[in-house]
């Protein structure tokens, strides 16, 4: 009934909103050494708009790349010294726009959405006076200058691999043993309870652990996606969330007590949050403020976003402490939980 009656809902209101092209709510950066009425004009119009938030003026431009790799914007606006001075002059007035191209798809749309604010200004200089004024934007994108697809969808596949293999492969394993009627032989045996539940979880922890390495060397010789950070620390962390992964798998198992329901609860519960909750294919930052809240339990999302700051800006393992510390908490959360509900059931 929960699977007739619910799940529909649930579905409609994900996919109603969390599947937009639109991105909103993008964090704005500004340097402007020039602060002239043109600058303020064109700052004043993004700011107003929807798809910005004005997050803060920069004051040095050797610092752009270090609000990227923080995460504290999503675009940065460079003016010229003297804007307003050169475009009465000259005619001709140039601007700097550099985002983020590890997701060409939102790189392109807030270009594209600054770029038309810009024009927009551009266009109303033209009521205004005779001169030709040609305002050009100059767009920069960092980390994928090449705006390769893959980039983006690489992260986002080992998340959904990974949470696939571990957590339903993991709960239908002991499900089928509860269905059949094993698990009591298992518990009488001279192992542990907790033993007998880890060691069904051993297997397919080695499975990720190869198709983990599957997918790096495919990224990295087939994809030409390179490791620009720590490799190290990228099998870390996803060791790490294969672990989270395998517990999420044995507490589900721990519910239930069929195959075909754990099959339907890791599908629907787990796989369809990946897909739509996860920053993988559609913003976060767009979504209304409950899913975005929802979005922050959701571990693939933050798996997603330390690959993404390992594999493909190359930073260091220091801009990956809150995606440890989160992942690592919810490892041990799951398995603590599920453990105990299943000593409790089997007793």
């Amino acid at each position: 009934m929960i699977i007739l009656l619910i799940l529909p809902v649930i579905m409609l209101i994900l996919f109603g909103f969390a599947i937009t092209t639109e991105v909103k709510n993008t964090k704005l950066a500004v340097y402007d050494p020039s602060k002239d009425v043109a600058t303020r004009s064109i700052i004043n119009r993004l700011q107003a708009n929807e798809y910005f938030i004005l997050k803060k003026f920069i004051i040095n431009p050797n610092t752009i790349e270090d609000e990227f790799q923080k995460g504290e914007v999503g675009l940065v606006l460079v003016f010229p010294e003297r804007f307003y001075e050169n475009l009465l002059h000259t005619g001709e007035g140039q601007i700097q726009l550099i985002t983020d191209g590890s997701d060409p798809n939102t790189a392109i749309t807030l270009t594209n959405y600054a770029t038309n604010i810009v024009f927009a200004y551009q266009q109303e200089l033209y009521k205004t006076t005779t001169i030709p004024y040609q305002i050009s934007p100059e767009i920069k994108l960092l980390y994928n200058p090449r705006l390769k697809g893959a980039y983006n969808f690489v992260p986002g596949i080992m998340g959904m691999i990974m949470m696939l293999i571990c957590a339903m492969m993991t709960s239908v394993a002991i499900a089928r043993e509860k269905e059949k009627g094993t698990m009591e032989l298992l518990l009488v045996s001279p192992m542990k309870p907790i033993i007998v539940i880890i060691s069904k979880a051993v297997p397919y922890f080695f499975i990720s652990a190869v198709n983990l390495a599957t997918i790096i060397i495919l990224s990295v010789y087939v994809l030409d996606v390179p490791v620009a950070g720590s490799l190290l620390w990228l099998i870390i962390i996803s060791l790490i969330y294969i672990f989270l992964s395998l517990a999420l798998g044995l507490l589900i198992s721990s519910i239930v007590s069929l195959q075909i329901v754990a099959l339907l609860i890791s599908g629907a519960v787990l796989l369809i949050p990946v897909i739509l909750l996860s920053g993988m294919i559609f913003p976060v930052e767009s979504m209304p403020a409950l899913l975005q809240w929802l979005a922050n339990i959701v571990p693939a999302r933050w798996y997603i976003m330390a690959v993404r700051k390992l594999m493909i800006k190359g930073l260091d393992v220091t801009a990956i402490y809150k995606e440890l510390i989160i992942l690592s908490s919810m490892a041990l959360f799951f398995i603590i939980v599920s453990l105990k509900k299943f000593k409790h059931r089997l007793e």
